[in-house]
């Protein structure tokens, strides 16, 4: 099945997609299935090639990949059966600097996105040309907390935030009048950050918070950045000097 993207944005998500799965998708590789529209629009182009006769397996970082792949035939499997790191995991951001420093989560898939770009030997970010910026923090930041006491974790955040410098607004997000809850049973606080100016600080702190499951601040985690236009072309952003704030180290 052909999809036509309907939008000069779409336009660009499909062709960073149809990029990335000419790039990295060969028989035989296992690949980390991102979340979000960019990935959304990836994931058909896989559906396609599959259509085709390609052999790959995928590991989903939501259930909403998941439903979508298995929609188009891709064949999955469970991260837990993992006997080695999958090659690569395609996955797109909110916001992306120009060091290859994100913010996801917009989506509410975050948790499961880091899992699976770390159980990946490589990260590749896909994205339409409008996610790049000069500096990370107009998209909210997303945190995952547990539901459990989360009006406390929130106090926690905000007095780590103003410890850092910071004068933010934290929200519990809220869909259809009803708190999101994510794969993984957890609320989501975004915090209106405006501008980010510490990220590895952040990255290290927030998660030293109880009741912080996970937050969409990924540093030093791409590899390489696809990134394509409303036109069609492409173009690769290879990041060798990652500053990662935490990584394992057998991924360095």
């Amino acid at each position: 099945m052909k999809y036509s993207p309907e939008t000069p944005q779409d336009s660009a998500k499909y062709a960073v997609g149809r990029a990335a799965v000419e790039r990295y998708a060969h028989d035989g590789a296992r690949l980390g299935l991102g979340s979000g529209t960019t990935s959304a629009w990836m994931v058909r182009a896989l559906g396609e090639k599959v259509a085709e006769g390609l052999q790959v397996v995928g590991v989903p970082t939501s259930t909403s990949t998941r439903d979508l792949a298995l929609s188009l035939d891709i064949p999955l499997v469970d991260i837990n059966d993992l006997d080695r790191p999958l090659d690569v995991t395609l996955d797109g951001p909110d916001e992306i600097d120009h060091d290859g420093d994100m913010i996801k989560g917009g989506g509410a898939c975050l948790l499961w996105e880091r899992m699976v770009a770390e159980a990946s030997t490589k990260m590749v970010c896909i994205a339409d040309d409008t996610k790049l910026v000069d500096h990370l923090g107009r998209f909210p930041l997303p945190i995952e907390v547990v539901q459990y006491g989360w009006q406390a974790t929130r106090r926690s955040v905000s007095a780590l935030l103003a410890d850092l410098g910071y004068d933010v607004e934290i929200i519990r997000r809220v869909r259809d009048g009803e708190p999101v809850v994510t794969d993984s049973g957890n609320f989501i606080l975004d915090a209106h950050m405006g501008v980010i100016t510490d990220k590895a600080t952040l990255d290290t702190n927030l998660n030293w918070i109880a009741g912080v499951v996970e937050h969409g601040l990924f540093t030093g985690i791409a590899h390489e950045v696809l990134m394509a236009s409303p036109s069609g072309e492409s173009r690769l952003i290879e990041l060798p000097h990652r500053n990662a704030a935490r990584i394992p180290e057998w991924r360095k």
